[in-house]
């Protein structure tokens, strides 16, 4: 039971929180299970579990999952993250375009941390309500309506938001009136400076 002390390391437990996370946990979650850092070390040995980065491992033979790198950058944001941006039009299907690098929301109050960024990650700090939170498996990441504010903030290209938001018009994700002050901005990068 959650919240008992055990008498040892409980392989079940372990294997239980990394099932809801394709496969993945982290060093923290290993210790809460009871399993030290040379115990670890010695399951990498005997070919149990694989280190997928810096305090992220996986169960070798749990299935392969295809948001293995999500779920990884996920669990380095200690599961507070939220996929968004470029990188939330591309998982909701909204948008062609590919982006070179995953954006993720961490909570406000990291811009105070010292953090070690994994490489090919955007940051970008706010908080999101659980109202603008959906789920792809494992993977958290901002709704479409959400997705797009967002993406009107960005420097990005005009021609993709209005694509994505016609996706979302089409696949019924949204309606016009809750995409209003997305169309609004819209308008307003399209304008010439003066």
């Amino acid at each position: 039971m959650v919240g008992e002390l055990s008498s040892g390391p409980s392989w079940d437990h372990l294997f239980e929180v990394a099932s809801g996370q394709d496969g993945l946990f982290t060093t923290r979650q290993a210790a809460e299970a009871g399993y030290s850092p040379q115990l670890l070390i010695h399951h990498m040995h005997a070919g149990r579990v694989r280190r997928v980065r810096r305090g992220v491992y996986r169960v070798v033979h749990f299935p392969a999952s295809e948001q293995e790198d999500l779920v990884a950058i996920w669990l380095w944001s200690e599961r507070q993250g939220v996929f968004s941006h470029h990188s939330a039009l591309a998982l909701h299907g909204l948008s062609d375009a590919l982006p070179s690098r995953l954006h993720l929301i961490v909570p406000e109050a990291w811009r105070r941390r010292r953090l070690r960024v994994p490489k090919g990650v955007s940051l970008h700090f706010g908080d999101v309500a659980r109202t603008e939170t959906a789920w792809l498996g494992a993977v958290p990441l901002t709704t479409p309506i959400r997705t797009l504010r967002d993406c009107t903030a960005l420097p990005a290209s005009p021609d993709l938001i209005r694509q994505a938001v016609t996706q979302c018009l089409a696949r019924g994700l949204a309606t016009r009136s809750e995409l209003a002050e997305v169309e609004r901005d819209l308008d307003r990068s399209s304008r010439p400076s003066l």
